[in-house]
Formats: structure tokens, sequence, C-alpha cells
């Protein structure tokens, strides 16, 4: 039996965007110290995207888990692993370093486990018609690439499905949580830490390191799980997507 943590696909940069789905507001909030100038001028440098929240609108884990064992029983199980995590974390046995952590943690082991890894390349396939993009953020990467920077994914999301969310996308790089695979199937348990907060944080550090040295780096997440990640950019955006009201 051998254990492999890397992720199942590669990431290659292509070109076009996949079509976004109606338009509604977003307002990029700079961080306290944050020059005033636009996010996307300065020197050519990289930009961090987080994914769920920013780049989308809600939340790809649960539909990508809803891809995998339908829709009604992902959303049963996702508040079942919520209860759970309370419970343990009031005695204090939550599996996760945090109370969100414990959530995912239970949620995967129960939903994923044993799954062939080819049925969950097949399920991330699906999802890619169903994603609802988030048309102002994806502009502002665009220009970022325009202007000869590098464009790295940093998002908690899993490693089996964004590869293809991302196609069509110009990335140079994905971070994300990474799932094991055993003898070809799932787990239900992480390889990686889970790349959020503070260890999104530690991943974009480890990356700058490994990538350096750059010029400038920009930073665009939402509040308050990408704050840690944020707090490293040279210009670092909180984004908050805000739905149009249909009142007149």
């Amino acid at each position: 039996m051998q254990t492999t943590s890397s992720p199942p696909a590669g990431l290659e940069p292509q070109t076009g965007i996949a079509p976004p789905m109606p338009p509604s507001a977003a307002t990029p909030e700079p961080l306290p110290g944050a020059m005033p100038e636009s996010p996307v001028s300065g020197p050519a440098g990289v930009a961090f995207f987080d994914f769920d929240g920013t780049l989308i609108h809600g939340d790809s884990l649960p539909m990508f888990v809803g891809e995998v064992i339908g829709r009604r029983r992902a959303a049963l199980a996702l508040a079942d692993a919520i209860r759970s995590a309370l419970h343990r974390h009031v005695r204090g046995r939550g599996p996760g370093c945090d109370f969100p952590g414990s959530v995912k943690a239970i949620y995967l082991k129960r939903t994923l486990r044993g799954l062939p890894v080819a049925d969950a390349l097949a399920a991330a396939e699906r999802m890619v018609p169903r994603v609802r993009w988030h048309q102002p953020m994806l502009d502002v990467l665009k220009e970022h690439r325009r202007q000869g920077r590098r464009v790295v994914i940093a998002t908690g999301a899993l490693d089996l499905y964004m590869p293809a969310l991302l196609r069509g996308l110009e990335v140079d790089d994905l971070l994300a949580t990474g799932m094991e695979v055993v003898d070809g199937r799932l787990t239900g348990r992480l390889s990686t830490a889970n790349c959020v907060r503070l260890d999104k944080a530690d991943r974009v550090t480890g990356w700058i390191a490994g990538h350096g040295p750059v010029a400038a780096t920009w930073g665009y997440g939402n509040h308050p799980s990408d704050l840690p990640m944020l707090a490293l950019m040279h210009k670092g955006e909180v984004v908050r997507i805000r739905r149009r009201s249909n009142r007149r």
C-alpha cells in the first residue's frame, strides 16, 4: 500500500475565462495603511487570490460534495458535521485546529472516504458549469496578467477539483488543500495543512521565499479568514461580494 500526497492533476496556464454568471457588485477594501492607488498599479510582481467568496460566489466544497453524493445528502452531511464538531469541541476533542477546521475534517471523512480518485475528478468536471464567477475580480485578475504579473490562487478548496475550475484562466500556480490518496482512493483525510487563515499565510510565505525575489505583492481575499495572508502583501484588499437588489 502506497500513500501519495501530490495533487492529482497539474495546472497549466491557459487563455480565456469561463463565462461568468449575472453581474454583482464588489467592494475591494484596502487594509489599514494600504496605499491609495489602484490595486493593479505599480511594478511587476505577484498577485495572490483567494477563491471561495472572492473569485466565485459562495463555497465550492459543498458544491463538489454534492456532485459526489447528491446535493440533498451533501447538505444533510454538512449539517451533521457541524453538530458533531460542536459536540466534540465542547469536550475538547475537535479533530481540527479550530471549529471550522473540525467541521471540514468531519465532513470530508464522512462524505469522501473510499471515493476513487477517478470519480472525484469526474465530479470536478461536472462542477465547472455550475460555478458562479465573480466578474469584477476576474477583471482584476486579467489586468494583473496584462501587466505581466504572476497570478497565484491560494485557497482552502481541495486540490482535487481546483485544476478543473481554473482551466481557461491564466494562473501560474495553485496553493490548495490536499487530500490523502491510498491505492487510488481517498482516505477522507488531508495530506496537507488546511490552506486557510494562518496555514494559508504560511503557504504564501513559503511560495514567496521559493520564487523570489518579488518586486511587489498584491492580495485579494475575504474577511476575516484571509486577513493573515493579506497582511503579508504590499497591497492587500478585502473583497466583499454584494448581490444587487432586485428592488427599483
